[in-house]
């Protein structure tokens, strides 16, 4: 078969994979981007944008059951489940049309198939119509994603159970979702799902979001049960049986059975590198199959780089467009790299738990001296006018003299949006009493960082 030359072939047409290719394209580059799914990756499609706007809607639902304590009267609602997920279908197209309208464009050719190394970046393309192209490049860019990992389980895959994909296409409410994983993913459908009506229930091995501080991971537990969802912590599953959608049963070790109408896996994830032959390209994989890349993000292949959550970079959609920047930099002669990055990110239930930097507990174990500050949110007068006074606001700052922000969490009513002034102080290496001696619009949800930061902050 006769190879077709391109300067630039992205094999991915994620965050990073898109932006880069509009970008060469546009620079007059003959540009190939390879998908084998859906054009834009995950985040507009299956993921981040979906996700929130199903989300909201369960919200929506929220402040209507609650209609009465702000003084409005309603007649009894119903939540149409296949409504919620038209309307996420709908933002969905509009997202898939923009992203066409940005690769025509741009000039980047769209090739749909799974693309595999049949050589030094040489791509092979079983293209989905039926068929083959193969692709010989100058640079190979590799922004393959990831997708929901299925627990070695028995009876597990065979109970063909939901991930967050087939979650966001429900058009019935389950009568009873149990999920497995306390991790953002689950949290955030857990608490949406519980609010369209469902009987919901979570089952962690360990505590709640376990990789962040105790006092938060106690929050969230918290906001869960008060949401009348179960929450089942130190729970292994041994086995399961059914079927999601008729009826599983969930037999944890140690004794007792849970049984539900639906079943969903939210058990962290694994990346899309195996059906790429990396081997053939000379692209070295490590453990669990990521990408080895160095801090430019260039792979062990000559003229490859890779991206996004193949590379083991943090699997967030603004980690993932860092790393667009950090190739092009260097592609255009600079010297970025990953070194030292602070990604920032967002759990988005209601309320929303934000974090940028360290936590108490990675502070501790790196043996860096700290104070902290925190403010319960109640403490801020806006909270008090929107009835959302739960959760806290919590800052670790480096040891005196040095007033820097080390780290930063809020958990709270708009802690999203409270996230990056604190963000860009910290990368500014701008002291916490810029916050404390600022003036700050009143009342604002952003008046709790003068208050935080105007309180003792006590030696850990």
């Amino acid at each position: 078969m006769v190879e077709e030359h391109y300067e630039n072939a992205v094999i991915g047409s994620g965050e990073a994979g898109k932006f880069l290719a509009w970008t060469l394209a546009t620079k007059g580059q003959r540009t190939a981007v390879v998908e084998r799914w859906k054009v834009g990756g995950a985040c507009p499609n299956v993921a981040c944008l979906p996700t929130k706007n199903v989300i909201h809607g369960a919200k929506v639902a929220a402040f209507v059951r609650e209609a009465g304590s702000y003084g409005i009267r309603v007649g009894p609602a119903t939540v149409d489940m296949a409504a919620v997920t038209a309307r996420k279908r709908a933002m969905v197209q509009g997202l898939q049309a923009l992203h066409a309208e940005k690769f025509a464009a741009s000039g980047a050719e769209i090739i749909m198939g799974e693309g595999s190394f049949v050589g030094p970046r040489t791509i092979r393309v079983a293209l989905s119509g039926g068929g083959e192209r193969v692709l010989k490049a100058d640079r190979v860019f590799l922004d393959v994603g990831s997708r929901a990992s299925l627990p070695d389980v028995p009876g597990l895959a065979e109970a063909r159970p939901l991930t967050h994909v087939e979650a966001l296409e429900l058009e019935s409410l389950p009568d009873h979702l149990v999920v497995l994983g306390g991790g953002y993913v689950g949290l955030e459908f857990a608490q949406a799902i519980r609010r369209f009506g469902s009987r919901v229930t979570i089952l962690q091995r360990s505590r709640l979001l376990d990789r962040e501080d105790p006092d938060v991971s106690e929050a969230l537990t918290q906001l869960m049960t008060d949401e009348g969802i179960a929450v089942g912590t130190g729970a292994a599953v041994a086995s399961v049986s059914g079927t999601s959608g008729e009826g599983v049963a969930i037999t944890l070790r140690g004794g007792g059975v849970i049984e539900a109408s639906h079943l969903l896996v939210a058990a962290g994830r694994v990346p899309n590198t195996d059906s790429l032959d990396a081997a053939a390209g000379g692209v070295e994989l490590v453990e669990h199959g990521y990408v080895r890349v160095n801090e430019r993000l260039e792979t062990t292949a000559e003229a490859v780089w890779a991206m996004g959550d193949c590379a083991g970079s943090p699997k967030f959609t603004h980690a993932s467009f860092d790393d667009f920047r950090v190739v092009l930099a260097n592609l255009e002669g600079g010297s970025r790299t990953t070194a030292g990055r602070l990604i920032p990110y967002c759990l988005f239930t209601d309320p929303e738990l934000a974090h940028v930097g360290l936590s108490e507990a990675e502070a501790k174990a790196r043996d860096i001296p700290y104070r902290l500050a925190k403010l319960p949110m109640a403490a801020i007068l806006r909270t008090r006018t929107i009835s959302a006074p739960r959760g806290f606001l919590k800052a670790v700052v480096a040891a005196a003299p040095d007033d820097r922000i080390l780290g930063f969490t809020a958990f709270g009513a708009e802690a999203s949006e409270l996230l990056t002034a604190v963000q860009t102080a910290m990368l500014g290496g701008l002291p916490c009493t810029v916050f404390r001696d600022a003036i700050i619009a009143h009342p604002t949800m952003s008046e709790g960082l003068h208050s935080l930061f105007s309180g003792p902050l006590v030696p850990a």
